[in-house]
């Protein structure tokens, strides 16, 4: 691609004309983390702290994310979501907890955005309900590891 889809000729900002485009199915994976001291994350997956279960808030929190992105990324078009699944679990490395989102629609646009702002506030969500156990956490590697669909076509990140 060899300029921006969401700058006109002018320069200029703009939500990008789907409209002529055709409806294809859409999936989009994304993935972050939060790194915490090992005391923190005994709390979190003990499920007893004193906001109640912090996994299933963050998982709530990202699926809401998730159908509200078009009020947050201003050009982002609303979309149909046929399903968004939020997973908060414990990194392989024992150093925190991860989140996937996994959103699907049918329709001309794809559903990026709405995996990586469901992670981004599961992540937030997290912090929030752990902060003041350990306000030195570390929220990182939010990023984008499939999608399907769309013109683009398939994208997998190398070693998912």
């Amino acid at each position: 691609m060899s300029r921006l889809t969401h700058i006109d000729e002018a320069g200029r900002a703009r939500m990008v004309d789907v409209s002529q485009k055709p409806e294809t199915a859409r999936e989009a994976v994304a993935t972050g983390r939060i790194r915490m001291k090992p005391e923190t994350l005994a709390l979190a997956l003990g499920g007893g702290g004193k906001k109640g279960d912090v996994r299933a808030v963050a998982e709530i929190a990202g699926v809401m994310a998730a159908k509200k992105t078009a009020e947050l990324i201003p050009l982002c078009h609303p979309l149909n979501l046929s399903k968004i699944a939020v997973e908060v679990s414990e990194t392989p490395d024992g150093s925190g907890l991860s989140v996937t989102a996994r959103v699907k629609t049918t329709g001309p646009t794809g559903v990026e955005m709405e995996a990586l702002t469901a992670v981004s506030v599961a992540l937030l969500t997290l912090y929030d309900m752990l902060k003041a156990a350990d306000k030195a956490m570390t929220i990182d590697a939010v990023r984008l590891e499939a999608k399907s669909g769309g013109a683009s076509g398939e994208f997998r990140r190398e070693g998912v």
